[in-house]
């Protein structure tokens, strides 16, 4: 029997116990995600959320390329604690669904409305949140366990650590993302976390002000 959307929310958890069994054919697994990226709302419908939906071979590859940069970033003992936790919690899955923003229609939306502009980028946020979340609430709806990861994190500052050990965050985001900065500081790098104001933003003059060369 489907459960109201109530009962799905309230029954929405993090699963890190999975194997690579589908209840449902693939075919259904696309036609949910088509459907929320379709319908999920956006500030003035701008629709910046992409998705990429990896199964199987391409699915496993990505993990892989996940243990290979993270071997080459963290101590052995590190590596072989997050090894064992991608083996027996991501990679044991049956697919992966990664969330990107679409820059470009950003900055024209941005230019289409001036009035709003400093809004978009914070606006976008909103709405990969809410594509995140629906999507993880209907993964459990159809019968799989997911959890939410970021794992983009190390590999941006694998990217770029070379030329600059600083990164800027805010102090009130989600632990998961903290614990990746608490990992990075344990490794060199310097982390910023910048306080928002009353209303949960930060101000370009924070910002501005954190920046280095």
């Amino acid at each position: 029997m489907k459960r109201t959307f109530e009962e799905a929310v309230i029954n929405r958890r993090s699963y890190y116990q999975i194997d690579s069994h589908t209840p449902v054919p693939d075919d259904e697994i696309v036609r949910v995600l088509h459907e929320v990226v379709r319908h999920v709302p956006s500030a003035f419908n701008s629709q910046t959320t992409r998705i990429v939906l990896l199964l199987g071979k391409e699915h496993r590859k990505l993990w892989d390329i996940v243990k290979d940069t993270l071997q080459r970033m963290i101590p052995e003992d590190a590596f072989i604690r997050s090894k064992a936790k991608i083996d027996g919690s991501f990679a044991s899955g049956y697919g992966t669904v990664l969330f990107f923003e679409d820059t470009s229609t950003i900055r024209q939306m941005e230019g289409d409305f001036p009035l709003y502009a400093k809004n978009f980028q914070v606006w976008s946020q909103h709405t990969s949140a809410m594509h995140q979340f629906t999507i993880w609430t209907f993964l459990e709806e159809l019968g799989f366990g997911a959890s939410l990861q970021h794992w983009a994190i190390f590999g941006c500052a694998k990217r770029f650590g070379k030329k600059n050990k600083h990164i800027i965050t805010t102090a009130i985001e989600h632990h998961a993302i903290l614990n990746c900065m608490h990992e990075l500081e344990s490794q060199g790098f310097e982390v910023t976390y910048l306080q928002p104001d009353g209303e949960g933003r930060i101000t370009l003059e924070a910002l501005k002000a954190a920046l280095r060369p």
